[in-house]
């Protein structure tokens, strides 16, 4: 697949993503460090690329969206643009509406659940967590991050998670899921091993 049609799908599948320098728990500049604070203050949920990974998209994308810099940030694969004016807009009070219209048309269905209903029932158990949710329907990966897995096994770490998601689970609502879960340093570590350019997860 040539890097402008990966682009072209990423922007169709997203309804709001990001192109940043590295990810959003470990951000590799201040201006996607600030970006990525507004947007997770929203708790709408974003897709994110590490443009540092992936060089052809790093060097491709400014030609597609006309911006020279990055972050880039696209909601229904139109540019918003980057920090300055992801910044003026959550001022202003037009960044969340444009977020919250734009999320729930496309979220993926999980029978009943979308992924940003599961990662906010997650996040109501654990308030500290930040969650990753992919796949859709009976194949979720569920990826958790959070400070109170510290002492824990990997065993009481997953019976955490999945005590948030205990009623949907029963009812049916959501299926069979498999959870991951890690400390933040566990998390810098895992992302850090990670070499490949055409990195993409769902940030929720």
């Amino acid at each position: 697949m040539k890097t402008e049609d990966k682009i072209h799908k990423q922007l169709a599948d997203n309804p709001v993503i990001l192109y940043m320098k590295g990810i959003p728990t470990n951000p590799q500049c201040g201006f996607s460090g600030k970006t990525v604070g507004i947007l997770d203050a929203t708790k709408i949920p974003y897709a994110y690329v590490n443009v540092l990974e992936a060089p052809f998209i790093r060097e491709k994308l400014p030609s597609i969206s006309h911006w020279p810099t990055f972050p880039q940030l696209f909601v229904n694969g139109e540019l918003v643009g980057g920090c300055d004016i992801v910044e003026e807009m959550a001022n202003n009070g037009s960044l969340l509406p444009l977020l919250t219209a734009a999320a729930p048309k496309n979220a993926e269905s999980t029978e009943g659940l979308s992924t940003a209903e599961v990662a906010q029932l997650v996040q109501q158990g654990i308030p500290d967590a930040q969650v990753i949710v992919d796949g859709a329907g009976c194949d979720l990966l569920i990826s958790v991050v959070s400070e109170q897995f510290g002492d824990l096994s990997i065993v009481k770490k997953q019976q955490l998670v999945l005590a948030t998601l205990k009623d949907p689970l029963a009812s049916g609502k959501l299926h069979a899921v498999s959870v991951k879960a890690y400390t933040p340093e566990e998390w810098q570590s895992l992302q850090g091993a990670k070499k490949d350019p055409g990195l993409l997860q769902i940030q929720l």
